[in-house]
């Protein structure tokens, strides 16, 4: 392949040539032309070419999952969300009197001023099981006939954290081809968007369904599949070790372990009461992995070469994350860090844990931070902070809790607003620079990988408002185009 009339990124001012060979940069220069090998040629017209993009946290199938459901994330109030489910199921005509549950996804209601109840949802469903999944994954709301369906009858609706997860995954059970359509689909979407590679943290077990989909042709991406507390002995008994190669586009990733809840839900494990939960269970939030349970974990994987990473969202539940990386010795993920104490900034950088962090989210949960985490927002999100304390940053989406799409990743990062707001605590943004670098993992230079992008626009010169636009021409994984619009 080569690519004539680039543009590099960050490079030398000019028009460049890039030769690529096996999948590989062999030559940049004007003299790369003159050196290749018989094989395709593009001219990218002075268009930029830069690295390819990484999204390093996704839920793979309930991305591919959520684009069929019902989205609910536009409500503002408990009624307002039932209605819609209402006016969905009335006008699915071909769909009175199913059996099967109808699924909504995405509300948030930590500033709702109703409750979302078993009775509001029974109201709309006509008889039929109705299962509203939380934007954040932490949370499904449920009427009876769903309750009864999936054994919690005669609960209040609202199950969290565990519960809620069991469920999630039961509604993720269709059939394999059906699914792999839907995630070939989302799959040739985000290499659309420029991404070459994902960490998938799906609950699920990853490697069948990830060796199965590019058996089948799913090819527009590369993968690292999580593995979870409940599989470690699995993996163990299979060899699995962080950074194998399962294949040319499929590698094994961490160990994911869960030790806290979630902001929305105020399951996040916090140093300081949930305001209007004083003196009530759980008024921290959750600890859904004390050390006692979480270090023989996080131990047993590092041992058997799987190197862990710990959801931890609380300003707690992330000190305990790093006392417990600090006692095993051994370098890591955090996932989240949403919230941290001033003092523990320091040791992401000093204990080698990378801080795998979701910049959009900051923008969904100012409002409910500021609520809940009143005073110490100036903590939350704190990217700048991070990396001036030598931490490393690693960004995602947790998609579906955010659109899979790094530019919206790395917008959020830079200009901590959307939709006009003012900036939220922009003392915590970080460059487009660093913001790209916390995406990719490759470099446009002699001997790396050829995954990269082609822009009309350079990345780095593009207006903290257009970053979330950005288009993508082309996007080349190995050299081999997965999108091409040029």
């Amino acid at each position: 392949m080569l690519l004539r009339n680039a543009r590099v990124s960050g490079g030398a001012d000019g028009l460049v040539d890039v030769r690529i060979e096996n999948g590989v940069i062999v030559g940049i220069g004007r003299d790369a032309a003159s050196a290749a090998a018989p094989g395709e040629e593009r001219d990218l017209g002075g268009r930029w070419l830069s690295p390819g993009l990484w999204d390093n946290h996704v839920h793979f199938s309930q991305w591919a999952l959520v684009q069929q459901r019902l989205d609910v994330s536009s409500a503002g109030s408990a009624r307002e969300a039932a209605a819609m489910v209402g006016a969905a199921i009335e006008a699915a005509d071909a769909d009175r009197g199913s059996t099967l549950p109808y699924i909504g996804y995405g509300f948030r209601d930590a500033l709702w001023g109703d409750e979302p109840t078993v009775e509001a949802l029974d109201a709309v469903g006509g008889g039929r099981p109705v299962v509203l999944v939380s934007g954040d994954l932490h949370a499904v709301w449920l009427n009876t006939p769903a309750l009864t369906l999936y054994g919690h009858a005669g609960h209040s609706g609202m199950l969290v954290e565990e519960p809620a997860f069991e469920i999630t995954r039961r509604l993720g059970i269709v059939a394999d081809e059906l699914l792999d359509r839907w995630a070939d689909a989302a799959a040739r979407h985000a290499a659309s968007r420029g991404v070459v590679g994902i960490v998938d943290l799906e609950m699920s077990w990853s490697l069948d369904n990830w060796t199965r989909r590019i058996a089948a042709g799913t090819r527009s991406l590369r993968v690292e599949f999580g593995v979870y507390a409940q599989h470690l002995d699995r993996a163990i008994e299979l060899g699995l070790r962080t950074g194998d190669r399962v294949n040319d586009l499929l590698a094994v990733g961490p160990l994911k372990l869960i030790s806290d809840g979630s902001l929305n839900t105020r399951t996040a494990y916090c140093f300081d009461e949930y305001p209007g939960r004083e003196g009530q269970e759980h008024s921290h939030g959750l600890l859904t992995l004390p050390p006692e349970e979480l270090l023989p974990l996080m131990r047993r994987g590092a041992e058997a070469g799987l190197l862990p990473t710990v959801h931890a969202i609380g300003d707690h539940a992330n000190a305990l994350a790093l006392d417990a990386f600090a006692e095993i010795g051994i370098g890591g993920r955090i996932e989240h860090a949403q919230l941290l104490a001033a003092d523990d900034l320091a040791r992401f950088g000093a204990l080698g844990v990378v801080a795998s962090v979701q910049p959009d989210h900051a923008l969904d949960d100012r409002d409910v931070a500021e609520r809940h985490w009143a005073g110490r927002t100036g903590r939350a999100f704190a990217l700048r902070s991070l990396l001036d304390s030598g931490a490393e940053l690693a960004l995602g989406s947790d998609a579906p809790v955010s659109p899979l799409d790094p530019w919206v990743s790395i917008a959020a990062a830079v200009a901590r607003s959307r939709g006009g707001r003012e900036p939220w605590h922009p003392e915590q943004s970080i460059s487009t620079a660093e913001a790209l670098a916390a995406s990719t993992r490759t470099s446009v230079a002699v001997g790396e990988r050829a995954d990269l992008i082609v822009t009309d626009d350079d990345p780095l010169a593009v207006p903290v408002d257009g970053l979330r636009r950005m288009g993508v021409a082309a996007t080349l994984l190995g050299g081999r185009f997965t999108h091409d619009a040029l």
